[in-house]
């Protein structure tokens, strides 16, 4: 089993999450967060003053996915979230050593 993580910019979450549903991804977690990467922020004008954001909005998900399903995901994800621009974001991808669900206790690709 593997875990991606992706920060995605949060204008691109929804296709995300659409595409990933419509290739069998039964479920995600979705969390707001800021950062940045190469784009080092931005200027922004408030008021007439000028200011520099350093962190950006962002949104992170992490999928849990059998391991045989973790390149179409990767895939959907990737052509989902690209803009083609800087800032579309990072994708990590890490191992499950155990996965459980509470309720059931059962574990492995079935928790999933």
């Amino acid at each position: 089993m593997k875990l991606i993580t992706a920060i995605i910019r949060p204008t691109s979450l929804q296709a995300v999450q659409v595409a990933l549903v419509r290739h069998g991804v039964s479920g995600m977690t979705v969390s707001e967060c800021a950062g940045y990467g190469r784009q080092q922020g931005h200027r922004e004008v408030y008021r007439g003053s000028e200011m520099r954001v350093d962190f950006l909005a962002k949104a992170r998900i992490e999928i849990a996915v059998p391991d045989e399903d973790l390149d179409t995901a990767l895939d959907v994800l990737l052509g989902a979230a690209s803009t083609g621009e800087v800032g579309d974001g990072k994708v990590w991808v890490t191992d499950i050593v155990q996965a459980l669900r509470i309720r059931t206790r059962e574990s492995g690709t079935e928790a999933l």
